[in-house]
């Protein structure tokens, strides 16, 4: 979503969520310099020990569906999202010109309460066409409306965003990354209903293409926390529909992933932006949380 300030139905996962997904991060690269490291010794089933749950199974895009603007639901003949060499890729190789082409690669299953963990890092050059607030910038879409719901040429889902943002190796500029975006919604943060569309994190500058560990918190209709290498970066709660925003009334009329009451968000659809610039993602799981917690 652009920077303006420099910058689920269920409330645990389904049970067949676990055996639909299978976590085979073979690590290797899809046409970047930087070395991968070894997977983690937890990474050897679809559930580990703690009970973390691959969403992403290492070789294929299994339980997974694309939505690019302009196209139908499921067609994504340029392959921007695909599986290379044991990574999820965001790739524009099959671009001319960007043509605000924005994507987003929904999960299955809606959830309400959980973590969301992923590691990332942006690569090569953003594709020709494109804004440029939107040079190595991505997220993670949660508490987001059903793909079968989105207009043809919507370009974002109604949802809450977590923003993924860099900086070149070589860019002494300050751009901070697990930052708010709102299309569509409405956040609160202290007693304040915050309306501007992105809410800057208090995270440093992620610069290069060395790989980031980003964490979502989620708690339904309550709190929800950004974490980057572990440490909180941002902090709001009662996710809400926009009432003024035409697709957020859309969805206020009956969509299938959103929890609602009112306009209150307690639950949705959780997916990876294709936003111009490449990224590659080794692994994206996720812990369903006790909604007492």
């Amino acid at each position: 979503m652009p920077v303006t300030t420099h910058r689920a139905i269920m409330q645990t996962c389904v049970p067949t969520c676990a055996s639909s997904v299978l976590l085979a991060l073979l690590l290797a690269q899809c046409g970047a310099p930087a070395p991968v490291a070894p997977p983690s010794a937890a990474a050897a089933t679809a559930v580990d020990a703690d009970g973390w749950i691959a969403l992403f199974d290492g070789h294929s895009l299994a339980g997974w569906t694309p939505k690019i603007r302009g196209l139908p639901l499921g067609e994504d003949p340029l392959r921007t999202f695909r599986v290379e060499d044991g990574l999820l890729c965001v790739a524009y190789d099959g671009y001319t010109t960007f043509d605000d082409r924005f994507g987003h690669l929904f999960f299955e299953t809606p959830h309400a309460h959980y973590r969301l963990r992923a590691e990332y890092r942006f690569v090569g050059e953003q594709v020709p066409g494109a804004p440029g607030w939107a040079y190595r910038n991505s997220g993670f879409m949660v508490h987001g409306q059903s793909p079968t719901t989105m207009a043809l040429d919507q370009s974002f889902p109604v949802s809450i965003e977590v923003q993924l943002l860099g900086a070149a190796a070589d860019d002494a500029g300050e751009r901070t990354n697990g930052n708010l975006c709102t299309p569509g919604t409405h956040v609160v943060m202290g007693d304040e209903l915050v309306t501007r569309h992105c809410v800057d994190s208090s995270s440093g500058t992620y610069r290069g293409e060395a790989w980031v560990a980003i964490e979502i918190e989620v708690h339904g209709n309550g709190e929800i926390v950004h974490w980057l290498d572990g440490e909180p970066v941002l902090r709001y709660r009662h996710a809400q529909l926009d009432p003024n925003d035409a697709d957020a009334q859309r969805v206020l009329a009956g969509d299938p992933a959103l929890v609602l009451s009112g306009v209150d968000i307690a639950g949705g659809t959780i997916s990876v932006q294709s936003e111009s610039h490449p990224i590659q993602f080794r692994r994206i799981e996720l812990l369903p949380l006790d909604p007492g917690e």
